[in-house]
């Protein structure tokens, strides 16, 4: 373990960057993971009814597809976020961010030669655990790579790419399950070897995203940080043809190799208690929601409109575009007009329109094509909002603390709204019952709504602040200081330090 106390300019380095062709490289090398991930679950929810006919290969009903297979995918990512969120904090987050995603391929790969029921769960679950891994370790490194100025609307983007993958996995499923193209044994096989295929695709470009020069001076490697952010600081000066301007801040910290899991658990329960709630509620409120809608929406339209299972992508391919474009028009308002209107705003929205579609859908108003159309407006707002949630928890603890944060942010959220969501809305929606289906949408409706309240409260403004100013590093032997004179207090940075 290291003792050195060094005094670096690399926070402000960073934040101070104008946006380049290298953020470019970050954004499309880790955050299209997002999309493998919206690749998933989406064709699974859009398969199970395939998977469930008499000759596809499998012995499984639809209701095991969309509930326990769904369940044990989110049980996996939890576990995988936990686990590999540990390690990102110790070992680095590109040595992590390139394992979560071979294990991801491994898993998804195995899927495609499934033979009975137990090799598609066990394989659906290890699947899941790559990608909970990718979550802890992609959310830091994008958060600590992104100037401060566009760090909200690039997470909320990245986060809300999930769609794009949603929106390839509904096509592709129509193609994949025509029977006149694909045997009903191979199509969904083949619709598994193409999340390989784009992921062997991000893998090549992922090789090319440095370490965190954040995670590197805090952990006894600063001249190798200052090296890495002055290669990049010279990259972007050819390319916008001026020199950058001077660092304003400075901080002074201990380098330590490791941070024991009982400061970390202290630091997020006791110090942060307050922003540990927000979290919690965030992530319970939109991981109900979206893991019950992602896995359960083919099966609604197949149970109550009779809904051919070949046709149900298209269907979800309308709300995943919705869900797009939530995140990519309203994410620049996160770092504008700021986070806790917005985060509140959009959760609240969100929940209320959904009652809404609720009353509609139980009074027999609506069609599958209405529904759809409803629920891409209600998603709209909380796809924006959910990829808030990545964003709040990846920005408001302390740099030693952040890939463990998200991991059990996540893990704990999505247990409790992910891993039930699924289980609960399967066994109310495949009944055929209209009012138990009106019952799964009113407690999604609710979570969001209460979600949308806390956050009205506790939501931390972190527009445009360093990640050192929002949540000083643990390693920090004094408040971040600039060599001239200090910058003008704000009520917002007053409430952080009150906080703290």
């Amino acid at each position: 373990m290291t003792n050195a106390t060094i005094t670096t300019s690399v926070p402000a380095r960073l934040d101070r960057l104008p946006w380049s062709r290298w953020h470019w490289t970050v954004v499309i090398g880790l955050g299209t993971v997002w999309i493998l991930d919206g690749l998933e679950v989406t064709v699974v929810g859009n398969i199970a009814g395939r998977l469930s006919e008499k000759g596809s290969g499998l012995s499984i009903t639809s209701g095991q597809v969309t509930g326990l297979a769904a369940a044990l995918y989110v049980a996996g990512a939890c576990v995988g976020a936990l686990f590999f969120g540990r390690l990102t904090d110790l070992f680095g987050r590109k040595k992590l961010f390139m394992i979560t995603l071979a294990v991801y391929l491994a898993a998804t790969a195995m899927t495609a030669f499934s033979f009975s029921t137990w090799w598609f769960f066990t394989f659906r679950f290890l699947t899941g655990f790559g990608i909970g891994g990718e979550y802890a370790a992609i959310n830091s490194a994008i958060d600590e790579l992104i100037p401060a100025t566009y760090r909200g609307r690039v997470d909320l983007i990245i986060n809300g790419s999930f769609w794009l993958g949603a929106i390839g996995g509904s096509l592709l499923s129509i193609l994949m399950l025509d029977t006149n193209i694909f045997p009903a044994d191979l199509g969904w096989r083949v619709t598994f070897g193409f999340g390989v295929l784009l992921g062997l695709a991000i893998l090549l470009v992922r090789r090319h995203v440095p370490e965190s020069p954040r995670w590197l001076f805090i952990h006894g490697r600063g001249e190798e940080a200052e090296v890495l952010v002055a290669s990049i600081e010279q990259r972007i000066e050819m390319e916008k043809g001026e020199v950058l301007p001077p660092p304003t801040r400075q901080i002074t910290i201990h380098q330590r190799k490791s941070i024991g899991f009982g400061t970390i658990a202290r630091t997020v329960f006791s110090k942060y208690r307050r922003r540990a709630i927000l979290g919690l509620a965030l992530f319970i409120g939109q991981a109900f929601l979206y893991n019950a809608i992602t896995f359960g929406f083919g099966a609604i339209l197949t149970t109550f409109y009779d809904v051919s299972t070949s046709h149900t992508g298209y269907f979800f391919a309308v709300i995943a575009v919705g869900n797009f474009l939530g995140p990519l028009f309203l994410g620049r308002l996160f770092d504008t007009v700021g986070r806790r209107i917005m985060i509140s705003s959009t959760y609240l929205l969100s929940g209320v329109l959904l009652f809404g579609t609720a009353a509609l859908f139980g009074g027999g108003h609506l069609s599958a094509n209405t529904l759809t159309a409803c629920w891409a407006v209600v998603l709209f707002f909380a796809s924006a909002g959910a990829s808030s949630a990545y964003l709040t928890v990846s920005e408001v603890f302390p740099m030693e603390t952040r890939a463990m944060a998200i991991a059990f942010f996540y893990a704990l959220g999505t247990a409790a709204g992910g891993i039930s969501g699924p289980l609960l809305f399967a066994s109310l929606t495949a009944n055929g019952v209209v009012g138990d289906t009106v019952l799964a949408f009113q407690i999604g409706a609710a979570l969001m709504c209460v979600a949308g309240l806390v956050a009205a409260f506790l939501a931390v403004p972190a527009e445009g602040r360093s990640l050192e100013d929002i949540a000083a590093p643990l390693s920090a032997a004094s408040k971040s200081s600039p060599p001239g004179p200090p910058d003008p207090p704000t009520p917002e940075a007053g409430a952080v330090t009150a906080e703290a």
